[in-house]
């Protein structure tokens, strides 16, 4: 990891003026109190590296930060400042997304390759230089180009301010634990494949704890993660899904976990024996230990939720939960999961979330909504070129749409070509705000499945109130997508099954406490409602975070205009922005 500094540099110089000072002494006081802690400035270093790497008995080359897998973990404060010197040493373009954190104003920190930036050349650097406002709890980073981040990915850690606590008692020690997939294969060359053919892509070896696979998989045993707890403490297990394609259930046998926070947003707390969580979603749970275990360790176990027609990784990754460490471990007994396609857990767990709307951490649910949006979100076709055989569905290949539109990786980044209003040729500020073809959208697909490509953005005036459905489709199969959105979290105000009812279904909105996110999944054959205000300006991408999905096309852009006051426009861009 890089080096690491706050503001405590200069002791000695700090210490005269102090003493020549009493104005200063009076602001350090001043400091001290609650609430007006002194914000740091932490910096980092990630040297993008190709590193050897041995799971499953199969050693590849892989695209690590600072030769670490999974990457260096994050820590900072709600408040600080962190700065990443990013040196790009492999041959692929590559770029850094902070999962969650908001950037306000500065989407230049944000990180989506062409969204935001040009991705940082091979040879090339670039700082991601930001503050992290209002937010605390449990983010991640991973790289934003192609399928990168499936190595290239670690935990983001804000903690409170100095002073403040969590709205629970504070756990014995905190965690973070990164579940994630690991391929035998080379992941370019898996998706460059599919790309050319137009199937769908191999599908992963195994799951990993930490990426560590565990003894579920061929000789693996000896990569097994091992979490160490005492009895009777509690610990927070910062929960991340940083899998590339999979949603999955989790759960440590004859233990439940309780639900603090999701997506950096504290939520009312609720007990589970098996969670699920989308990638990109993030989860803190506290996990109690019995005063007296009956056994000296037990079986962590994540698998997949799916409803996928394709093939998927329907494996098991195990790790353990150990007190003490025994001189040989026999085999334990998984938790009971879920089974890979059961929707009904699924939405039984999501219908627990709520935000903790306290005085301290209200929920501001905008009331009034300026704009009604609603999006299908699914998968497509696109028509195999005359001169080659395709894999796809009936001899096409398969795309993905929101609202049939497939997007179109823009030749430069969106975000400079709207600073410098140069938007001929780059973007079209006309993507549908409703299904340009309305069909039984959970029931019979329509004959013709092709979708649409470009590069289409909705444009949004500066603290606009938007409420967004998102409806699933049944084309190509129904199954749920985990929908990120940049720059924003967003309240999750309504879900269902089937076809949105715009006249029944909104008067069963929770506008009092809906949870907040940046990652929601639209539920298999289902749909599901979001509000956000558009405080934030600049262009702000929205995508399903499976990256097969993201790869044949199912993103789209939010461009915030800028606000009348100085402080509701976007900052000009960094002098180190990459070129394309």
């Amino acid at each position: 990891m890089g080096a690491r500094h706050g503001l405590r540099r200069g002791g000695q110089a700090a210490a005269a003026a102090f003493s020549a000072c009493p104005f200063l002494i009076a602001f350090a006081v001043l400091l001290a109190l609650p609430g007006l802690a002194a914000a740091d400035t932490h910096y980092y270093t990630f040297n993008v590296q190709m590193t050897n790497v041995t799971r499953l008995c199969v050693t590849k080359s892989i695209p690590t930060v600072n030769g670490q897998f999974p990457g260096p973990k994050l820590v900072v404060r709600e408040g600080d400042r962190l700065v990443v010197k990013v040196h790009n040493h492999i041959n692929y373009n590559v770029s850094f997304h902070w999962h969650g954190v908001r950037q306000l104003r500065n989407g230049w920190a944000d990180g989506p390759a062409y969204i935001t930036q040009c991705p940082i050349q091979g040879g090339q650097s670039y700082v991601y230089d930001f503050t992290i406002t209002g937010q605390r709890g449990t983010l991640w980073w991973h790289a934003h180009f192609s399928w990168l981040r499936v190595h290239l990915y670690g935990p983001l850690v804000i903690l409170p301010k100095r002073g403040e606590g969590y709205p629970f008692p504070r756990p014995y020690e905190e965690v973070p634990i990164l579940f994630g997939e690991w391929f035998n294969a080379d992941t370019e060359a898996v998706i460059n494949q599919a790309l050319q053919t137009g199937a769908g892509p191999n599908v992963s070896d195994a799951y990993t704890f930490n990426g560590l696979p565990g003894p579920t998989y061929n000789c693996s045993s000896k990569d097994t993660y091992k979490l160490k707890v005492k009895p009777g403490r509690t610990y927070m297990l910062r929960l991340i899904n940083s899998a590339l394609n999979d949603e999955l259930f989790f759960g440590i046998a004859n233990h439940t976990l309780t639900v603090v926070e999701a997506d950096a947003n504290y939520v009312k707390p609720f007990t589970v024996n098996t969670l699920v969580i989308s990638p990109g979603q993030t989860m803190n749970v506290l996990l109690t230990t019995p005063p007296n275990p009956a056994s000296p360790a037990y079986a962590m176990a994540i698998a997949p939720y799916t409803n996928t027609q394709g093939t998927f990784d329907n494996t098991t990754a195990a790790a353990v939960l150990e007190y003490a460490a025994p001189t040989t471990l026999p085999p334990l007994p998984l938790p009971a999961l879920p089974l890979y396609n059961d929707t009904g857990a699924v939405a039984n767990f999501s219908r627990n979330f709520r935000s903790l709307n306290s005085a301290r951490y209200p929920a501001r649910v905008p009331a009034a909504v300026d704009r009604h949006l609603l999006f299908t979100v699914g998968l497509g076709t696109d028509p195999c070129p005359s001169n080659q055989t395709c894999q796809g569905p009936n001899g096409t290949k398969f795309a993905a749409s929101i609202n049939n539109n497939s997007f179109f990786r823009p030749r430069t980044a969106l975000l400079e070509a709207h600073y410098r209003r140069r938007y001929a040729g780059v973007l079209l500020a006309d993507f549908p705000t409703t299904p340009p073809h309305p069909f039984n959208y959970t029931g019979t697909p329509p004959n013709n499945t092709f979708v649409q490509h470009g590069t289409r953005v909705v444009p949004l005036g500066f603290n606009t109130s938007v409420e967004l459905v998102l409806q699933g489709t049944s084309i190509q199969g129904a199954e749920s997508h985990p929908l990120h959105l940049h720059g924003y979290d967003f309240f999750v105000v309504g879900q269902g099954f089937g076809n949105f009812d715009p006249v029944n279904d909104p008067p069963k909105y929770n506008l009092a406490d809906p949870v907040e996110r940046n990652t929601i999944s639209v539920p298999t054959a289902g749909w599901v409602a979001v509000r956000f205000l558009a405080d934030n300006p600049g262009v702000w991408l929205m995508h399903c975070h499976f990256d097969v999905h993201l790869s044949w096309g199912l993103s789209m852009a939010w461009l915030v205009n800028d606000g009348p006051l100085p402080n509701q426009k976007m900052l000009p861009p960094p002098s180190d922005l990459p070129k394309c």
